[in-house]
C-alpha cells in the first residue's frame, strides 16, 4: 500500500499546491512517492527531496522518449500522462493531485482508465479509506468511503497546510523507464497567459484583488486593477462573470469551477458575491468588498465593506498608496 503524488512544477520550482497535497497524502499514514514529468532541474528535484518522510522522487525524463511524446508530456497533456499513471497502478492504492486545471485534467481521464469513481477536491482525511469533500458549492460537507482497491483523488490544496520540510533530502531518487505506447490524441501549440513578471501566482499570493462585472469593460479591469496590484503588490483574480465578458482569462477565474484561494486578504471588487464565487475564496483570511449595491451577499461574508463606485474609490486607494 502506498501513495502517488503528482507533482506540478514549473521554472519557479514546485507548485505549493503540489506542497499542500502532501500534506494531505501523509494522512494517508502510506509510503509516498511523488512523481515529477519531465526534465526536472536539479535544484528542483534537491527541493522536492526535502519532503518530509519521501520515500521515493520518481522522475519521469522525456529526453529518450519519441517526440510526439517527449512534448506531450513536458506540456501536461492529460491523455499520455494519465496513462503513464495507469500503468504504474500495480504498485500504488492512492494515486493523488491537487485540484488544480492540471490535476482536474489528468485525474478523471486516470479514474476512467482505473475504472473507478474519482473522489474529487477532498478537505480532510479522518482515515485511509475516508474523506471530506464539499459539495453544493461549499455549504454541504460530504463524507466519502472509498472501498475500490485503487483510489484516483484531488485535494483542495488551500485545506492542508505547507509540509514541515525536512532539514536535508529523503527517500531515494529514481527514474522511470516510460512505456513506449503512450497515446498522444492532441498535440500542444501554444500557452498564453497575462501574469506580469513579479506578479505573484494566485496560489501562493498573500493578498488577491479580485473584479466582476461591475467594472463594465476589459479596458476599465485592466487600467483599474493591474496598477492597484502592483501598489499592494497582489495577484489578479476575477469572477465568472468577468472571464464570461472576456474581461480576464480563465485561469485567473475564482470559485467553484476555477481557482479555490485562501490568501491573507482578499480584495473583491464590482462582484456581487454568487455562491459559486464565494466557494472559491471563503478561506481568505480578511475579505473586503467594495461594491455600489449595498445589498450585494459578498457583504454577508467580508469582514470589511465599503458601498460606493469602483470608478472613484481605486483611484483614490492607488493614490493613497502612494
Amino acid at each position: 500500500m502506498a501513495v502517488l503524488l503528482l507533482a506540478e512544477w514549473n521554472k519557479d520550482g514546485l507548485a505549493v499546491e503540489t506542497a499542500r497535497a502532501y500534506s494531505a497524502a501523509q494522512k494517508l499514514h502510506m509510503p509516498i512517492d511523488v512523481l515529477l514529468i519531465g526534465n526536472a532541474p536539479a535544484a528542483l528535484r534537491r527541493a522536492a527531496r526535502r519532503l518530509p518522510a519521501l520515500r521515493r522522487l520518481l522522475l519521469a525524463e522525456t529526453q529518450a522518449a519519441p517526440k510526439a511524446q517527449q512534448e506531450a508530456l513536458e506540456h501536461g497533456l492529460a491523455e499520455p500522462v494519465a496513462a503513464l499513471l495507469a500503468s504504474m497502478a500495480a504498485a500504488y492504492t492512492v494515486f493523488m493531485a491537487a485540484a488544480t486545471s492540471y490535476g482536474k485534467n489528468i485525474m478523471p481521464r486516470l479514474a476512467g482508465l482505473l475504472q473507478v469513481a474519482q473522489i474529487s477536491d477532498i478537505i480532510a482525511v479522518p482515515a485511509p479509506d475516508t474523506f471530506k469533500r464539499p459539495i453544493y458549492a461549499g455549504n454541504v460537507i460530504e463524507t466519502v468511503r472509498a472501498l475500490a482497491d485503487k483510489k484516483v483523488v484531488t485535494v483542495r490544496a488551500s485545506a492542508f497546510p505547507l509540509p514541515a520540510m525536512a532539514e536535508t533530502e529523503q527517500g531515494a531518487e529514481e527514474k522511470l523507464v516510460l512505456p513506449q505506447d503512450l497515446p498522444v490524441p492532441t498535440r500542444f501549440i501554444d500557452e498564453k497567459g497575462d501574469k506580469k513578471e513579479g506578479e505573484p501566482g494566485l496560489g501562493t499570493a498573500k493578498i488577491i484583488v479580485s473584479g466582476g462585472r461591475g467594472f463594465g469593460t476589459a479596458e476599465n479591469f485592466k487600467n483599474l486593477l493591474e496598477p492597484l496590484a502592483a501598489k499592494l503588490p497582489a495577484a489578479i483574480g476575477a469572477s465568472r462573470a468577468a472571464v464570461d465578458a472576456g474581461f480576464a482569462p480563465n485561469d485567473r477565474q475564482i470559485g467553484q469551477t476555477g481557482r479555490v484561494v485562501s490568501p491573507d486578504l482578499y480584495i473583491a471588487i464590482g462582484l456581487s458575491g454568487a455562491v459559486q464565487h464565494l466557494a472559491g475564496m471563503m478561506d481568505s483570511r480578511v475579505i473586503v468588498a467594495i461594491n455600489k449595491d449595498a445589498e450585494a451577499p459578498i457583504f454577508q461574508v467580508a469582514d470589511y465593506g465599503l458601498v460606493g463606485d469602483l470608478f472613484e474609490i481605486i483611484p483614490a486607494l492607488i493614490k493613497k498608496l502612494g
